[in-house]
C-alpha cells in the first residue's frame, strides 16, 4: 500500500521531514524483506538521512518497526481492507465476502506481500517483546471489524464467526505464498457456506 507525498494547503509538494522519511523507508524495506534482516544502515540509506536522525526520532529498531506496523494498521488495515470491502458491498455479509474479492485481486498483485503482521510475529517469535504484542494487537483489530460486520448481519455468535473468517484469511493469504493464487476464490466459498450455515443470505461470486 503505497504512501503518498506530503503536500501544503495549497497542494505544493514539499520535502518530508527527516523522522517521515526514515518512517517510509522503513515501511518499504520492512514490507519487501522482513524486519529481522533489514538493517538501520539500510534504512538510513534509503531515507537519504544521518543515522543520529533515525534514532532521534526512533531509538531503537524494535521502535522502528513498532512504527511500521502502526504504519501498516493505517495503510493496510484501514485504508485499504475496511474502506474498500464497505465499498464494495451494501449489506454486512457482502462486505464480509467482499474482503476475499480484494484479496483475490491482491494475490494477482506481482508485488504480493502476505500478511506482515503474521511474519513479523514468525520473525520475531518471543511472544514477550512489545513488536510481537503489538502485531497480536493489530490483527486483533482486523477481528474487531469482522466482529462489527458479523454483528451487523445478525450472526448468533459475531466472536466465533469472526475467528473463523480471520482464519480463512490467513489461511488464504499463506496459500497465495505458496503459489496458489485461487485461494482467495476458495476461502470465499467457505466463506458462504459459513454465513448460509447462519441463514443468511449472501450473494454468489461473479460467475459462479
Amino acid at each position: 500500500m503505497n504512501v503518498e507525498a506530503d503536500g501544503d494547503a495549497a497542494g505544493v509538494a514539499k520535502r518530508p521531514s527527516g523522522s517521515e522519511r526514515i518512517s517510509r523507508a522503513a515501511y518499504e524495506l520492512f514490507t519487501r524483506h522482513g524486519v529481522r534482516d533489514v538493517g538501520v544502515d539500510a534504512v538510513v540509506d534509503r531515507a537519504g538521512t544521518a543515522k543520529m536522525t533515525l534514532y532521534r526520532n526512533f531509538p531503537s529498531k524494535d521502535d522502528l518497526i513498532l512504527d511500521y506496523l502502526a504504519r501498516r494498521e493505517k495503510l493496510w488495515t484501514e485504508q485499504w481492507l475496511m474502506h474498500e470491502s464497505s465499498q464494495r458491498g451494501a449489506r454486512p455479509q457482502d462486505q464480509l465476502l467482499a474482503v476475499f474479492d480484494l484479496f483475490g485481486e491482491w494475490f494477482a498483485r506481482s508485488d504480493f506481500e502476505g500478511c506482515v503482521f503474521l511474519t513479523t510475529m514468525v520473525e520475531i517469535n518471543d511472544p514477550d517483546t512489545p513488536v510481537f504484542r503489538a502485531a497480536v494487537k493489530h490483527l486483533g483489530r482486523i477481528r474487531a471489524y469482522l466482529r462489527e460486520l458479523a454483528t451487523a448481519a445478525g450472526v448468533a455468535d459475531p466472536a466465533l464467526l469472526a475467528r473463523q473468517w480471520h482464519i480463512l484469511m490467513k489461511g488464504s493469504i499463506m496459500a497465495a505464498q505458496e503459489g496458489d493464487r485461487d485461494a482467495a476464490s476458495a476461502a470465499r466459498a467457505v466463506g458462504v457456506l459459513l454465513l448460509q450455515t447462519e441463514g443468511i443470505d449472501v450473494e454468489p461470486a461473479v460467475g459462479g
